[in-house]
């Protein structure tokens, strides 16, 4: 009884922090009403604040200049025809020296990142604006900001569960409590992962308003679906949803933007 009601506490301490701890905000970009723990200012310091270290553990910045300026013009001209431009977001664009990891990710408030090892296995600029309007959507929907309140609640709520299942005098238990902390886990995966869905949404959306061809998205889910072939899938993966299951999704947010067919002109 005692550890049901200590659970218990714990359990509604976590309940107060987050709603009490976060504020409730409708999204302009996504229309969603999420709960959020900072403002964007916060969200911007954090970025620029993490940024130095990211890189390092990538290998640093990478050296060539002209692939980082190809970076930076197709990343901010992502930002200036979408609806990004409009946010207070700072957003800046650099590409990693790490040849082995295959990955791109975005910090809080607009720091985006691809590394070299995903940046050459790209074939066109249509491919690179789909990997940076990807990542472009996961700050303008503050997903950063969203996953760190509910990371924190599912954290706190497995922890109380964990106190719960626990009884020192039956070592069996101690299994019961690690899966409730797993759990809490799972559902932090989920989240993230439905992020990821609606950045590849957004993307779409972010390709087709600056000019691309949102279809080469879909080429960039099948070079990754390649790469996870080899002997030491992309990092990529660790975070995101497989991506024979975002080409779908990908392809209905397409014909969303496109009722009547893919326009001919868009740059591919």
């Amino acid at each position: 009884m005692g550890r049901l009601l200590a659970a218990l506490v714990v359990a509604l301490i976590a309940f107060g922090s987050y709603f009490f701890g976060t504020t409730k905000e409708e999204n302009p970009i996504t229309g969603e009403t999420q709960r959020v723990a900072m403002t964007p200012e916060q969200e911007i310091a954090l970025g620029l604040q993490a940024a130095p270290q990211m890189a390092r553990q990538h290998g640093g910045l990478h050296s060539d200049t002209e692939a980082q300026a190809l970076v930076d013009r197709v990343g901010m001209k992502l930002v200036e025809a979408s609806e990004a431009s409009d946010t207070p977001y700072r957003f800046e664009f650099h590409l990693l020296a790490d040849n082995q990891t295959i990955n791109a990710f975005a910090l809080p408030g607009g720091q985006i990142f691809i590394t070299a090892a995903l940046a050459s296995r790209l074939e066109t600029e249509a491919e690179l604006a789909g990997v940076l309007a990807h990542e472009i959507g996961h700050v303008v929907g503050r997903h950063s900001a969203e996953q760190m309140a509910k990371a924190k609640l599912t954290q706190d709520l497995a922890g109380a569960a964990a106190i719960a299942a626990y009884d020192p005098n039956s070592p069996a238990s101690a299994g019961t409590s690690q899966i409730a902390l797993l759990i809490g886990q799972a559902l932090n995966m989920k989240y993230g992962r439905d992020d990821e869905l609606q950045s590849d949404y957004l993307g779409v959306d972010f390709m087709a308003d600056a000019g691309y061809d949102p279809r080469a998205l879909i080429r960039v889910m099948e070079v990754l679906a390649r790469a996870s072939s080899g002997p030491r899938p992309p990092e990529f993966f660790s975070t995101h949803p497989n991506p024979d299951n975002r080409i779908e999704k990908i392809e209905a947010a397409i014909r969303d933007r496109f009722p009547d067919g893919v326009p001919a002109g868009l740059r591919q």
